[in-house]
C-alpha cells in the first residue's frame, strides 16, 4: 500500500496536537496552575511538551543522519533541553549530564541501572513508523535501540515497540483487530501483553468502554506499561470518531494526559491523515509539517512507501 503525504503530516501533527492541546490537563493542581504559566507561546498559541520536543529531535537525527545514530539522537535531546518543556525529573538529570559531556551510556546507568520504564521512548517512537513504514523488522530494531538512549528498561523499550508498530499499522490502514494481533507479535513482556489482551478483548467486542474502565484495567501513569496499551486502545476505539472526541476521552481518562494524547494523537492521524485534524494553530506547526514531509520524501526515495 502508498502511503500517502497526508498520513505523514497527520501522525506528526497528531502527536503534537495531542500533546499542546493536552498539557492544560496533566497531572493536578500544581502542575496544571504551572502550565497556565509556561503553555503558551509569546504569540500566544499552545505549547508543546518534551513529547513533542524529543519527537522532532528524533525525526531531525533520522534525517540528517538516515538511520539510527544514538549518539547523534542524545546530542540533540541533550541540546534541546529546556525545563519548561515539562521533562520528567529523571530524563531532566540524563540530559543534563549529557549536555555536560559524560557519555549518555554511562549517564543513563547512573541514574537508573535496570534502564527506566518511563513513557519517554514511546512518546517520540511513532517518528520510527514514519522513517520505514513499512518494514517491520527495521521498525522494531529502530525503536528499540531509540528507546535505549533514554529508556533501557525493558517495559520503557517495549512501550516503544507498542506504539510504534500500532503506528505503522496505521498507516496501512489496518483494522483495529489486525492492529492489535500485530502489536501482540512483537511484544514479550508480561506486563504489557496483560495489557494488550485486555486491549484485544474490548476491541472484539466493539463497545467503547468507559473512561473509569480504562483507567482501572490499563491504567493513566507515566510507566509505559500503564500508558502505552491505554493510547492504543483510546485510538483505536477512536477511528470512527472525531479527533476532538478522542482528546475528551483521554482527558476523562486523566493521569498523563498529554502523553496518553500524543500517542494515541500519532497514530489516530496516521490513519486519517493530516486534513482530518482540528485547524487549531500550535506552537511551530508550519514547521512540524515541514518535517512531516521531509520524512514522507526520504522514506519514498529509499522505497520504504
Amino acid at each position: 500500500m502508498i502511503t500517502e503525504p497526508s498520513a505523514y503530516g497527520g501522525c506528526l501533527l497528531g502527536l503534537a496536537l495531542g500533546d499542546a492541546l493536552g498539557a492544560p490537563y496533566e497531572g493536578g493542581v500544581p502542575e496544571r496552575a504551572l502550565w497556565r504559566l509556561l503553555g503558551s507561546t509569546s504569540q500566544g498559541l499552545p505549547r508543546w511538551t518534551d513529547d513533542t520536543s524529543m519527537s522532532l529531535d528524533l525525526a531531525e537525527s533520522l534525517l540528517a543522519c538516515r538511520a539510527l545514530d544514538p549518539d547523534d539522537l542524545a546530542g540533540r535531546f541533550a541540546a534541546s533541553y529546556r525545563w519548561s518543556r515539562g521533562y520528567g525529573p529523571s530524563t531532566a538529570r540524563l540530559l543534563k549530564r549529557i549536555r555536560q559531556g559524560e557519555d549518555w551510556r554511562l549517564a543513563a546507568k547512573a541514574i537508573h541501572p535496570q534502564g527506566s520504564w518511563g513513557n519517554g521512548a514511546a512518546m517520540r517512537a511513532p517518528v520510527v513508523a514514519l522513517h520505514c513504514p513499512s518494514d517491520p523488522d527495521t521498525l522494531v530494531l529502530i525503536s528499540r535501540e531509540q528507546a535505549r538512549v533514554t529508556h533501557a528498561h525493558p517495559l520503557g523499550v517495549e512501550g516503544a515497540v507498542m506504539i510504534a508498530v500500532a503506528t505503522q499499522c496505521a498507516l496501512q490502514h489496518l483494522p483495529p483487530a489486525e492492529v492489535i494481533r500485530t502489536v501482540q507479535k512483537n511484544l514479550h513482556e508480561p506486563q504489557m501483553l496483560t495489557r494488550v489482551e485486555t486491549v484485544a478483548r474490548w476491541v472484539e467486542r466493539g463497545v467503547l468502554q468507559e473512561a473509569v474502565t480504562v483507567r482501572r484495567e490499563l491504567g493513566n501513569g507515566i510507566a509505559a506499561q500503564d500508558s502505552c496499551a491505554t493510547a492504543v486502545y483510546i485510538a483505536l476505539s477512536h477511528f470512527d470518531h472525531c479527533f476532538e472526541d478522542m482528546l475528551a476521552f483521554v482527558r476523562a481518562v486523566r493521569g498523563d494526559v498529554d502523553t496518553i494524547s500524543a500517542m494515541a494523537g500519532a497514530i489516530w492521524g496516521a490513519r486519517h491523515g493530516v486534513k482530518a485534524l482540528p485547524v487549531t494553530p500550535i506552537e511551530a506547526r508550519d514547521d512540524i509539517l515541514s518535517i512531516a514531509q521531509r520524512l514522507y520524501e526520504r522514506a519514498q526515495h529509499r522505497g520504504k512507501v
